[in-house]
């Protein structure tokens, strides 16, 4: 016997926390009736539903995508604001994008139906890097930048070490570019560990995410990965 909730993330419905939700407002039903209490637990051959579709009837798809800035990371948005699945009108499954990548962000993101990959690839255990390049304010030295490199605290949490590089500074404009690299995925992370060292950042992208990059991709360009691809990251 497995908890509902566990039974739908791992079919690739929704996260954990989404197929809370989805239990709560009532659009699940096992052996054709509603369930709205956390906790529940189901067995193999039960039959689970969430908005009338079975669970078994989705196939487990996974999508690397370049978003442009300007476009939120997630499936809706109540604000009517573009989102990453608005990039995806062909694809039927109800996929979502793994982790976060700020609005005015671009850059390499995931997205699948997978629960299962998406919690394995949050989980801090899995220590997979991400690379970005930031345009910062100010000339970046290796003297402010150096704290980054032990981590910092930040709300109380101190930051895993991340690898960091200076790839340009413009005497003339008082910006510079930076690379940084870390394997968390807190809030406005890149962000605030900068502004904390005295870089505020005026652009910001992802440009990998694990083995995957951005090479021969434009801004909202997509692509489906293959199984070889995801197990790269997610043995099956």
């Amino acid at each position: 016997m497995e908890r509902l909730q566990k039974v739908i993330a791992h079919a690739g419905v929704a996260s954990r926390r989404k197929s809370e939700e989805l239990i709560e407002a009532g659009r699940v039903k096992v052996n054709g009736k509603t369930v709205t209490a956390l906790g529940t637990k189901v067995a193999v051959d039960d039959v689970i539903e969430v908005d009338g579709v079975p669970l078994d009837k989705e196939p487990l798809v996974y999508y690397l995508f370049y978003k442009p800035r300007g476009v939120i990371s997630a499936a809706s948005d109540n604000k009517g604001r573009k989102v990453v699945t608005d990039f995806f009108p062909e694809v039927d499954e109800r996929i979502y994008p793994v982790g976060r990548l700020d609005y005015d962000a671009s850059g390499l993101i995931l997205l699948t139906n997978d629960g299962a990959f998406a919690q394995a690839l949050a989980h801090p255990s899995k220590k997979i890097d991400k690379v970005y390049v930031a345009k910062v304010k100010g000339l970046p030295t290796r003297e402010k930048l150096a704290p980054l490199k032990k981590g910092i605290y930040l709300d109380g949490r101190k930051t895993a070490p991340a690898k960091i590089s200076i790839l340009s500074a413009d005497r003339q404009k008082e910006n510079g570019i930076v690379q940084l690299t870390i394997h968390e995925g807190r809030n406005h992370q890149v962000k605030n560990m900068l502004k904390a060292v005295g870089y505020p950042v005026e652009k910001l992208k992802r440009e990998k995410f694990g083995p995957f990059t951005l090479e021969g991709m434009q801004s909202g360009d997509k692509r489906a990965l293959s199984r070889r691809e995801v197990e790269r990251l997610f043995p099956f």
